[in-house]
């Protein structure tokens, strides 16, 4: 029963991956406990480019692109462990080296492993059908994206605190929602989410024009998203390390997704 709730391609790695996996975080969790660095809405935005490394690791392990040594690093869910671990010892050595300066550093770093994750991605094989609706589904999201986040803040001005990690929050999940919605009526992708899923396939609503009958899990995706960041935005005024760190997971959530859907659409379609 409780397979039945996880996304399809759910996978543990061979135990001596999992346990290099499992050591590599909690040896990194536990460095910065120890260090504490300091965390700020600056510093948690610039973990942007290590949400989408993760998911383009994994369209790396979808398509086989993978040498076998480390391929089974970047499965479902492995690949968040193996990116995460990353991230915090490139933060804590950003935060030794030059702590002024961590924001910049972490976006760089992540950037610099994305793009070559990236391009070994297309080198693969790109899809121009693929290509072309993935960046509908980016051009669809930046209005869509930008027209939510102004309405939240104009309802609810608290939530300007949350800044810019609120609004890549809502980014995220607006992405993932246009991305989710283009591929499964456009190119004909299916959803590995069993409430997402549902949501896709509820009949006899009206489709729209691109998204089909993906409207619903957007417009869904779109309330949770403001709901939590109008949530969320207490917690950042009154504790912002806290409040940012767990708002960065929840762009995560929706940011990484989107990523691996644009990617994979536009290697696999």
């Amino acid at each position: 029963m409780v397979g039945g709730l996880l996304p399809a391609g759910t996978t543990l790695p061979p135990l001596p991956h999992l346990l290099a996996v499992l050591l590599a975080t909690g040896g990194v969790v536990a460095a910065l406990r120890r260090r504490r660095p300091a965390v700020t809405g600056r510093r948690v935005l610039a973990l942007a480019p290590w949400m989408a490394l993760g998911s383009a690791a994994h369209v790396l392990y979808v398509v086989d692109a993978l040498p076998p040594l480390i391929a089974p690093l970047a499965g479902s869910p492995t690949v968040y462990l193996t990116v995460g671990s990353l991230a915090g010892a490139a933060w804590l050595a950003a935060d030794a080296a030059r702590p002024e300066r961590v924001g910049g550093t972490l976006a760089t770093t992540g950037a610099a492993l994305l793009v070559p994750v990236v391009a070994a991605a297309v080198g693969a094989g790109l899809s121009p059908v693929g290509a072309r609706w993935s960046a509908v589904a980016l051009g669809l999201t930046v209005p869509i994206a930008g027209g939510t986040w102004l309405g939240l803040t104009r309802f609810r001005p608290e939530v300007a605190v949350t800044g810019g990690v609120g609004a890549l929050a809502v980014f995220g999940h607006a992405l993932d929602g246009v991305s989710t919605a283009v591929g499964t009526t456009q190119l004909g992708f299916g959803e590995r989410t069993p409430v997402s899923r549902i949501l896709l396939e509820i009949g006899g609503l009206p489709s729209l024009p691109v998204i089909g009958d993906g409207w619903l899990f957007l417009l869904v995706k779109l309330a949770v998203a403001s709901a939590v960041v109008w949530l969320f935005a207490a917690y950042v005024r009154e504790t912002p390390a806290e409040g940012y760190l767990l708002l960065g997971f929840v762009a995560a959530m929706g940011l990484g997704p989107a990523a691996h859907n644009l990617l994979l659409f536009s290697v696999a379609a």
